[in-house]
């Protein structure tokens, strides 16, 4: 029988199995954090477990972490807690922690591919709904429950079924100004938010070859919002370039050698999927939404659907929106470029490229995040913190920020946020907010506009 990507790597971690129901898969890597971590570690404790492979665990401080003023304690209570007790509970059961101001502190799916901790081949999970961005890699990750999470802690090993198979196909070339970003919001738009329900999805075809492994990244982060498990691109020569040579990567002839495993996890011709969908690059431009699901996405030249449905109208309510309205022109006061989505060193060039010898409009309230400080120092080293202090904008600290508004970073009540994070539901920016989801090169082209323009015409020069 003829494997597919996901086929390979699953069937390769499978420990032992059920008749007829789940399957015990083993964890290669296991991501933690401050959010999901304590009660799991609570757990092991009252049980008296120790745990099993520490030196597979990775830790990082992001979620609930200030972008301001690192360097001084965190001011709010249980930020602060949390914080302590991740450290205390890392050094417990001797699990390398990147805290608060360690050079390799950052959103946990942004400093684990980063470090070369995210490979080819490998299970990872993290409690953590985006772990699908390691996705991008080849390895199949996943996002699990704090209950899950004291499972894996005390096992290395999780209980699953195994998902079905769906392989979504783009060919063709992609368009001007159209990004990674632009590219899942549009598949999103058109299946839906629970078209992945039970499936793992493998992403294929031109597009995807030829993109970043930035973009990949971005593209398999957002596969959960279609209701799926995680999201997988094959890795290639562009994978393999870019995990040369990182911190955690192997070396020389080991990294040889894993390369030529690495090559083997493509898709056999003839692999069958249980969905399949195919799509024409040339249908995709401009992203952006309207609604309170990423499913609610338009291109920025299309307007809001006039369909009668009571989700849309619900929606509609809440966002404040009209049906058949253009969004072009529409007044935002706020921007935010960071999250796991978009907080890497490609979506800074893209916005600074944009902002380069532009100021930002006196309305905006401008958040630029870094997904990690790695992130930050290539910023610095390639002078896009000058260009964007010259256009009026400030770069904060990394964290997970405003995306999902659990430290101070929050978009006030019935405030517009034009976002590069991944997801738009009701108060997810903060109580009240509303979002809209987009590319960094859209958010950068609102901040200066200070409302939401088209990217494809140039902006006036009284703007």
């Amino acid at each position: 029988m003829k494997k597919t990507l996901f086929d390979k790597v699953w069937d390769t971690h499978v420990v032992d199995s059920i008749t007829d129901g789940p399957q015990i898969l083993y964890i290669d890597k296991h991501l933690i954090h401050e959010v999901t971590s304590p009660q799991a570690f609570n757990e092991l404790k009252r049980r008296e477990i120790p745990v099993f492979r520490p030196k597979q665990i990775v830790a990082t401080a992001d979620h609930n972490t200030p972008t301001v003023d690192q360097h001084l304690p965190v001011k709010d209570e249980m930020s602060r807690n949390q914080l302590q007790q991740l450290q205390q509970n890392c050094d417990e059961h001797n699990i390398e922690l990147y805290a608060l101001g360690h050079q390799y502190n950052g959103i946990v799916h942004v400093m684990a591919p980063e470090l070369g901790i995210t490979q080819p081949g490998m299970t990872l999970v993290c409690g953590d709904s985006h772990t699908s961005t390691h996705g991008a890699f080849g390895a199949i990750a996943f996002g699990i429950g704090t209950s899950q999470v004291a499972q894996v802690f005390a096992s290395q090993s999780i209980l699953l079924t195994k998902p079905k198979k769906m392989r979504i196909t783009v060919n063709g070339s992609l368009g001007k100004n159209v990004l990674p970003k632009d590219v899942i919001l549009y598949i999103i738009s058109q299946l839906g938010t629970d078209s992945g329900t039970e499936h793992f999805i493998e992403f294929a075809g031109e597009v995807f070859e030829n993109m970043s492994m930035e973009g990949r990244m971005t593209v398999c982060n957002m596969s959960i919002e279609m209701g799926a498990r995680g999201g997988m691109i094959a890795p290639d020569e562009t994978t393999f370039e870019y995990i040369k040579g990182r911190k955690f990567a192997p070396q020389g002839k080991a990294f040889d050698r894993k390369v030529a495993y690495w090559k083997t996890l493509q898709t056999e011709a003839g692999a069958t999927f249980d969905k399949e969908y195919f799509f024409d690059a040339s249908d995709i431009t401009p992203m952006i939404t309207f609604g309170t699901n990423p499913g609610m996405g338009i291109q920025l030249t299309e307007h809001i659907p006039t369909d009668n449905d009571a989700n849309l109208e619900k929606s509609l309510q809440y966002m404040n929106f009209e049906k058949g309205a253009s969004l072009l022109g529409q007044q935002v006061n706020y921007v935010f470029i960071g999250s796991c989505t978009n907080s890497r060193i490609e979506d800074f060039r893209v916005a600074a490229n944009y902002v380069k010898g532009k100021q930002k409009a006196p309305n905006i309230n401008a958040w630029l995040v870094p997904g990690s400080q790695l992130v930050v120092k290539q910023i610095e080293e390639e002078g896009l913190d000058k260009i964007f202090e010259e256009a009026g904008f400030k770069l904060r600290q990394p964290g997970c920020s405003a995306c999902l508004a659990m430290n101070d970073d929050k978009i006030p009540d019935g405030e517009y946020c034009v976002s590069t994070s991944n997801r738009n539901f009701e108060g997810r920016q903060g109580q009240g907010s509303r979002t809209l989801l987009a590319s960094p090169l859209v958010a950068a082209a609102t901040a200066i506009a200070g409302k939401i323009v088209d990217v494809n015409v140039p902006i006036p020069e009284e703007v």
